[in-house]
C-alpha cells in the first residue's frame, strides 16, 4: 500500500493557524457561495491573519481578475490585495507560455480573468478560430455561449493544441450547484474527441503556480472539494483541511479514495482557529470524542454520543482503514443518520 494512503483524520494539539504559515484557501464554497460570504468565514480568517497566518486565495475560477476577486473579498471585510489571489487562469497562462512563442495568438474562451492572465505572459487573446491561434484555452465564464464553444471546437478539430484552466464539473452558487468549466470542456471534447492539457486543481501546474506566487513554506490547503482541493494537496504532498460548507457531503467523505482523504475535517473555517481532536484506536474500532466507530461484518457501525463532527471523524477512520486503497461504505447511511449528517 502507498505510504501516503491516509487511514484516519489527523489531530493537532496546536491551532491550525499556528501550525501552518500559509492557508491556501479555495473560494467558492469555502469563503463565499455566489455573492455571499459563507457563515463564520470572514470572522475566522480575520482572527487567523491577526495571529500571523498568511492568507492566499487559490481558485479554479478563471473568469475574474485577481483585482476583481480581491475587491470582492475586501467588500466582505477581508482586506485583500491582488497578489494574495492565485487563479487557474494564471496557471494555465504559464503552462501555455512554456509551449508557444512569445506574442503568439491564443483563442481564449472565457472571462476577463483568463485574457488578463494571457497578456501577462506576453500572449495575445483572440476570439475566433479564423484568427490563426496557436493554442485554444477554456476558462469558466457564466456568460459563455454556443458560438464561443463552437469556435473552440473548430480550432481543436483542426489540431490546434487545447488547454483548460480547470475541469470542475460543478460550481456552488447561492441557488444551488451549477455547471462548472469542466461541463463546458466536455462539450468541446464530445464535439472533437480531443483531450486538453489541464492546469487547475488538482493538477501540478496549479500547485506550482501557488508556491511560486505565495512563497509558502508550510502551507495548509483549505477546500470543500475532494476531487480538486484535497486531491491537489495530495498531489503536492501538503496537508489539507476539508470544510463541509460546499459541495462535499459526509457520505462522499466516507467513500473517499486515498487521494481524496483530507488531513483534517471540520464544519467550516472556524476549524483553523482551534486544535483538531485525535482519532485513536479503541478495541476493534476508532474513538473520537464520545463516539466509537467500527466495521462489523463489512458494515460501518457507530456507537456513543457527542459532537457530530467527532462522530464523522471516527467513521472516517473506520471506513478508510477497512477500505485500504479502496472504499468501504456499507452501513454509512444509518451511521450518518445518527449524526444528523
Amino acid at each position: 500500500m502507498d505510504e501516503r494512503v491516509r487511514t484516519r483524520p489527523e489531530g493537532s494539539a496546536r491551532t491550525l493557524s499556528e501550525a501552518y504559515d500559509t492557508a491556501l484557501l479555495d473560494l467558492d464554497g469555502v469563503v463565499y457561495a455566489g455573492g455571499s460570504a459563507v457563515p463564520h468565514a470572514v470572522e475566522s480568517l480575520t482572527v487567523a491573519r491577526g495571529g500571523g497566518m498568511h492568507l492566499a486565495y487559490v481558485t479554479n475560477n478563471a473568469a475574474r481578475t485577481p483585482d476583481a476577486v480581491a475587491a470582492q473579498l475586501s467588500g466582505y471585510g477581508l482586506p485583500t490585495e491582488a497578489g494574495d489571489v492565485v487563479t487557474s487562469a494564471q496557471a494555465v497562462a504559464r503552462l501555455i507560455a512554456g509551449q508557444v512563442p512569445e506574442g503568439a495568438r491564443v483563442l481564449a474562451i472565457g472571462g476577463e480573468g483568463l485574457k488578463v492572465a494571457l497578456r501577462e505572459r506576453g500572449l495575445v487573446p483572440v476570439d475566433s478560430a479564423e484568427d490563426d491561434p496557436v493554442a485554444v484555452v477554456q476558462g469558466y465564464d457564466p456568460k459563455q455561449n454556443w458560438e464561443q464553444l463552437a469556435e473552440a471546437a473548430y480550432a481543436v478539430g483542426r489540431g490546434v493544441p487545447w488547454f483548460a484552466a480547470n475541469t470542475d464539473l460543478t460550481i456552488p452558487k447561492e441557488r444551488g450547484i451549477a455547471p462548472g468549466n469542466g461541463a463546458l470542456v466536455e462539450v468541446v471534447r464530445i464535439a472533437t474527441g480531443g483531450t486538453p492539457q489541464v492546469a487547475g486543481k488538482p493538477q501540478p501546474p496549479m500547485h506550482r503556480e501557488t508556491v511560486l506566487r505565495t512563497g509558502a513554506k508550510r502551507p495548509l490547503v483549505v477546500g470543500d472539494r475532494l476531487d480538486t482541493d484535497i486531491e491537489g494537496a495530495f498531489n503536492g504532498e501538503v496537508d489539507s483541511l476539508l470544510v463541509l460548507t460546499g459541495v462535499t457531503t459526509a457520505a462522499e467523505l466516507l467513500a473517499a479514495p486515498p487521494e481524496h482523504r483530507p488531513t483534517y475535517v471540520d464544519a467550516d473555517l472556524r476549524g483553523i482557529l482551534g486544535p483538531q481532536p485525535e482519532v485513536t484506536a479503541a478495541d476493534d474500532g476508532f474513538r473520537c470524542g464520545g463516539w466509537v466507530a467500527s466495521v462489523a461484518e463489512d458494515m460501518l457501525v457507530l456507537d456513543g454520543e457527542g459532537s457530530p463532527l467527532d462522530g464523522l471523524r471516527a467513521l472516517c477512520a473506520a471506513a478508510w482503514t477497512a477500505a485500504g486503497d479502496g472504499r468501504c461504505t456499507a452501513g454509512a447511511e444509518k451511521a450518518l443518520a445518527r449524526l444528523g449528517l
